[in-house]
């Protein structure tokens, strides 16, 4: 089954920058340009939070992983850490000299991890509410920063084009991946911790292994790739772009699998539930959607046996030609009171299907043309070759 729009969040007042479940799912927390953090609720008839404290915009957030505690960061240079109930009261970190571009809870919830346009990595204590040390080895704003789930690593990626693991102890940088042609907006672990997963401004997602330090798998799209977020089963990647999708990739296939069309103008993030049967995502049209994964629903009681015995990402480096196999989930309109409602589902399922057809015929189309370059190519091969052999002949013959 298709993924699926589940429930549709509005409430902010301008371009949604993070999204992110608390354990349970009941709640789902949201960051906004429009300085507010919001917390809403997956219950029916509960009313969402609004919480304001920041004197900017919100740039990141994310539950402690217990749920009690979310920590925002913010263009105001500092994070601050709430509590997600009718209060919302919140204590204030100061350190960052610039935007708090994003935060991350350590697996423990014991310590949490910011990065900044100040091209620093920090690291705090969360109940001593302290900061330990910086990390500073990017020569540019840093994007994103995460632990990996041991909490021994931390990756981070900055508009100096790098990826850079740092080893927690030693807080020495042990690897940077400099093959991005373009800024890196997002990183993260896979649940097994044995490969990261990056997103760009040069329109790609690649992903590599942290223990060989080399590219595993490399998806080239059409558009910036603003964030992404990775199944619990370490079997999917959902990103979000700046074309307004959402696409779903399968790893173990190294193919893309659904895309989906749901935000006006760009998806600015995008992130699994803990369990990963659902995924939020926030665009610039200020709005907030959850999704029903469905598309995995074997994996579910899985999850959990996978993260601990963990799995990895196939060893082997796809390079992805562009094929939209998915349905494409249009926004539906309001509707008119004249037409029923059997009569539209056929519409609709008509120009799905046509929709689908036309880009079968484009995947097609592209195909024939990638073998008539290879077709060409192989007859100037053999051309060259028939030359040669001629030359030698005559050689041989004089």
């Amino acid at each position: 089954e298709d993924p699926s729009l589940e429930k549709h969040f509005k409430g902010h007042r301008d371009a949604v920058t993070s999204v992110d479940f608390s354990l349970n799912k009941k709640q789902l927390a949201s960051g906004s340009m429009d300085s507010c953090l919001m917390i809403w609720s997956m219950r029916p008839q509960m009313r969402a939070y609004r919480f304001v404290g920041h004197k900017d915009a919100v740039m990141c957030v994310q539950f402690s992983p217990s749920g009690h505690l979310v920590a925002s960061g913010s263009r105001d240079k500092t994070v601050r850490l709430w509590i997600p109930s009718v209060k919302g009261e919140s204590t204030v970190f100061k350190a960052h000299t610039a935007t708090v571009r994003s935060v991350h809870f350590s697996s423990d919830g014991q310590s949490l991890v910011t990065a900044s346009d100040d091209k620093t990595v920090k690291v705090w204590t969360v109940h001593r509410q302290k900061f330990l040390f910086s990390l500073s080895q990017h020569i540019n704003w840093v994007r994103c920063a995460r632990f990996s789930p041991d909490g021994r690593l931390i990756v981070s990626a900055s508009d100096d084009k790098t990826v850079k693991l740092w080893d927690k102890t030693s807080r020495e940088c042990i690897h940077s991946f400099c093959e991005h042609g373009g800024f890196v907006n997002h990183v993260d672990f896979h649940p097994s911790g044995t490969c990261i997963a990056a997103a760009g401004t040069d329109n790609t997602v690649k992903v590599w292994d942290v223990r060989m330090n080399r590219l595993l798998q490399h998806y080239q799209g059409n558009a910036v790739v603003n964030s992404l977020s990775f199944h619990p089963s370490g079997n999917y990647l959902v990103t979000a772009s700046n074309d307004s999708t959402l696409k779903i990739l399968d790893l173990l296939e190294g193919r893309l699998l659904y895309t989906l069309h749901g935000h006006q103008g760009p998806a600015t993030c995008v992130a699994f539930s803990r369990t990963g049967d659902f995924f939020a995502s926030g665009g610039s049209d200020e709005q907030v959607m959850v999704w029903k994964t469905n598309f995995d629903a074997a994996d579910y009681g899985d999850v959990l046996k996978t993260q601990k015995s963990g799995t990895s990402v196939d060893g082997t480096h796809h390079t992805l030609v562009e094929m939209d196999c998915g349905v494409h989930l249009k926004k539906t309109k309001p509707q008119d009171s004249g037409r029923n409602h059997a009569q539209q589902d056929e519409e609709t399922s008509l120009a799905n299907t046509l929709e689908h057809i036309m880009e079968q015929l484009d995947v097609l189309t592209q195909t024939v043309s990638i073998l008539e370059q290879r077709l060409t190519l192989t007859e100037d091969k053999l051309k060259e070759c028939l030359e040669n052999q001629q030359k030698i002949i005559q050689n041989k013959t004089s």
